[in-house]
């Protein structure tokens, strides 16, 4: 990987270390079933959302260094998520072109937890108990990484907290948070509410949607969305992990991705393949098939 990217903590799209062209996407894949952007994000600033996720994401860099549990630039896995994020990151400005200057990065944190999240501005994180329990292949990696890239393009963190501020906060405290007075103490809550903060089902669906299309097109079988599904609910006895935990489970879920895989079939039959430079992490001992 080019040095001068390690130097800059890995950051894509938006920097001088972009290393693909922002591509022409045609209107075309699981567009017509995304709905318009929720009006709840009008009443929240993005540019407020996007610092406090980058200094949440920075404490959380700080914390796992910390513990020993931040995997280093050499780390295969490391570059095996890069490499993936790397795809994906030219078709983001497609959903929502702030992801043009968005400083995108990717980190692995070695806990044994099925997590993964990217925070608004591209900031993404990836535990690699998610990697090893589950035995991920590139494209079951990609169609997380998808997922999780669509929340925070379809800002779906800045609309949660908007409802919130409408129907909980009042007046008052929108005046004070979102640039009609002083900040506050309740500014410095936004960075701790993106990391605890869960999506609606219908979010959770719409992330799915996206998702599959931003893989697809980046080369990664759509597909591995029923079998990525499918092992992370044996892995968790019939439950979602708690990070999707909102989503229908089960069967719900992969009929949903099943019928949204026509759209984007030929999105993948048109893209060139990633090659394939690392696999899945060794597996725990004594960790039963996903």
């Amino acid at each position: 990987m080019h040095q001068r990217r390690r130097a800059a903590g890995w950051l894509l799209a938006g920097t001088a270390g972009a290393v693909a062209p922002w591509p022409s996407v045609a209107q075309d894949g699981v567009r017509g079933d995304v709905g318009r952007q929720s009006r709840f994000t009008n009443l929240v600033s993005a540019d407020q959302v996007e610092q406090a996720a980058t200094q949440q994401y920075g404490q959380l860099k700080r914390e796992a260094g910390g513990q020993g549990a931040l995997a280093p630039e050499t780390d295969p896995q490391l570059q095996r998520l890069r490499a993936i994020a790397q795809r994906i990151i030219p078709f983001a400005a497609a959903w929502n072109a702030r992801a043009k200057q968005w400083r995108w990065e990717v980190i692995l944190i070695r806990k044994k937890d099925l997590n993964a999240f990217c925070m608004p501005g591209g900031k993404i994180a990836f535990y690699d108990g998610l990697l090893a329990r589950l035995q991920l292949s590139d494209d079951e990696v990609a169609m997380i990484m998808g997922h999780e890239m669509a929340h925070a393009l379809r800002e779906h963190a800045r609309e949660r907290m908007g409802k919130t501020a409408a129907t909980r906060l009042g007046a008052g405290l929108l005046s004070s948070l979102f640039g009609l007075g002083d900040l506050g103490d309740a500014a410095l809550n936004i960075g701790a509410q993106l990391l605890t903060l869960r999506f609606s089902r219908e979010d959770e669906s719409e992330a799915d949607l996206v998702g599959l299309e931003l893989a697809a097109r980046a080369g990664y079988d759509p597909r591995a969305g029923v079998t990525l599904w499918e092992k992370m609910m044996r892995a968790a006895q019939g439950a979602p992990p708690e990070f999707i935990s909102t989503h229908p489970a089960g069967p719900t879920r992969v009929r949903d991705i099943e019928s949204a895989l026509p759209k984007v079939q030929a999105l993948y039959a048109d893209a060139p393949r990633p090659p394939k430079v690392y696999g899945p992490p060794p597996k725990p001992a004594g960790t039963a098939n996903p």
